[in-house]
């Protein structure tokens, strides 16, 4: 049951928004404006732009309630999808814009960091929402240096457990790259990207 709250939030928040409750739309904000920022600076890598498309994902979000499908999944991950959309796109017309103007590098230099960002943005959004063990077990790892054992003795676990937690962290970690392969163009606004949400 408990596991069904956050979904049934989702539902209702959805409903809030499609009546035009405008205090919906800043508990909304509330709740997902520093994932949508962050995940908009991880791609774009400058602070204006990144503010630009959190305006932009919360004003899509206000005038297209009925976009978001609670059986498709949490809102979070649409959020983020959208958020995604947008700043990918928005890397694309800026970078293509830049060659036009006889910058340096070449279409395929453009979708090559155009799929840096993209599994960069994905990696940060699947640590953000990973189960916390598995973040706090990939924190002490990755960013503090600590093996396994010592990794098992700050979270007071068994080693096994210690490199059960790290090993699942890892695979999710793993999918980043899977999502913005070569493939990913521009999906639709409304429709989920599949990277997003698949390995939560």
């Amino acid at each position: 049951m408990a596991k069904d709250a956050p979904r049934r939030w989702d539902r209702r928040m959805q409903q809030r928004l499609a009546h035009g409750e405008a205090a919906a739309l800043g508990e909304l904000y509330d709740r997902f404006a520093s994932l949508v920022h962050g995940l908009a600076h991880r791609v774009l890598g400058d602070e204006d732009a990144a503010d630009r498309i959190t305006r932009e994902v919360f004003a899509h979000i206000w005038e297209n309630p009925d976009a978001y499908d609670p059986k498709q999944g949490p809102l979070r991950s649409w959020v983020a999808t959208l958020t995604h959309q947008q700043a990918v796109r928005r890397l694309r017309q800026t970078e293509s814009a830049a060659l036009a103007r006889g910058g340096e590098g070449t279409m395929e230099d453009l979708e090559r960091k155009v799929r840096r960002a993209s599994a960069a943005a994905r990696a940060d959004y699947i640590v953000t929402a990973m189960p916390a063990p598995l973040r706090a077990a990939l924190e002490l790892a990755y960013f503090q240096r600590r093996d396994y054992r010592q990794t098992a003795a700050d979270l007071g676990v068994t080693e096994d457990e210690a490199r059960r937690r790290l090993r699942l962290g890892l695979q999710l970690l793993s999918t980043a790259n899977d999502a913005a392969g070569p493939a990913e163009p521009h999906p639709s606004p409304g429709r989920p990207h599949p990277g997003y949400g698949r390995a939560l």
